[in-house]
């Protein structure tokens, strides 16, 4: 029958490892902690000689710097805390703040402006680009309309550098309309004219000539938005006479060489 050796662990040492686990000092208050669960576990990452109280505020502090991932302030040490696993240490108060410094800092690098209306203010990402172009918007949240551009609820029947003219209901009520309607305003007189048909230079009852489509003053019958399709059909026109024409200089010159 063999020989087996068996070593039972003194009931003494086992009690003074627990103490080791349990009793340490804390290198940021410089405090001896003896209160067990104290000590500050990063999701078993790293484990530090910190007091849970201490790394509270060491995380309160960085997010009210708007620093959204924190790194463990032990010297040389290249962890950063787990939000998910630090939630039951720091309160529910302190997670949701964490979560929204994230949610900021993951929104730096998109487009995006807060919804104008007072009741709402979301956060709206610009996920097409194109910023400077981009006008009429509806906030996911609130579902209100506003102008991407201009940062204000919707100036329906204004562009945006009339938006400044809406002063009361009756004016947005007036704006809506004209947007529905689709008119355009002189930009004299500011009254709205509307075109039935016929040519996008239009006259206002002032006098001046104005684009229908961009809204914009024109001079000797166009505009910028319409210069490209005008030096189109001006070079197409000459084509046209040259092509007239061309047969007739051909003939010209053949007469000119028989009287020659």
């Amino acid at each position: 029958m063999g020989n087996t050796n068996q070593t039972q662990q003194n009931p003494v040492t086992i009690h003074q490892n627990n103490e080791e686990l349990t009793n340490f000092t804390c290198e940021i208050c410089i405090e001896p902690v003896t209160s067990p669960n104290t000590k500050f576990n990063n999701n078993n990452k790293c484990m530090h000689p910190f007091c849970t109280d201490c790394m509270i505020k060491y995380i309160q502090v960085k997010l009210d710097e708007n620093v959204s991932n924190i790194k463990c302030p032990a010297l040389n040490c290249n962890n950063f805390f787990d939000p998910l696993s630090c939630r039951p240490k720091i309160g529910q108060k302190l997670f949701d703040q964490w979560c929204d410094v994230l949610c900021e800092s993951a929104l730096l690098s998109f487009d995006r402006i807060y919804c104008p209306n007072r009741d709402c203010s979301a956060v709206v990402v610009n996920e097409c680009g194109g910023g400077t172009s981009l006008k009429r918007c509806v906030c996911p949240n609130c579902k209100k309309p506003f102008c991407y551009r201009c940062k204000i609820p919707w100036h329906a029947g204004y562009r945006c550098e009339e938006s400044g003219e809406m002063r009361d209901v009756n004016d947005i009520a007036f704006g809506v309309l004209s947007e529905r309607n689709q008119w355009m305003r002189c930009p004299a007189c500011r009254h709205c004219v509307e075109l039935v048909k016929g040519c996008a230079i239009v006259r206002c009852r002032c006098g001046i000539e104005f684009c229908y489509k961009c809204g914009k003053k024109v001079d000797r019958h166009w505009c910028n938005c319409r210069r490209t399709s005008t030096c189109c059909m001006f070079v197409f026109h000459i084509c046209i006479v040259i092509l007239v024409l061309w047969p007739f200089f051909l003939l010209g010159m053949a007469i000119s060489r028989r009287n020659r």
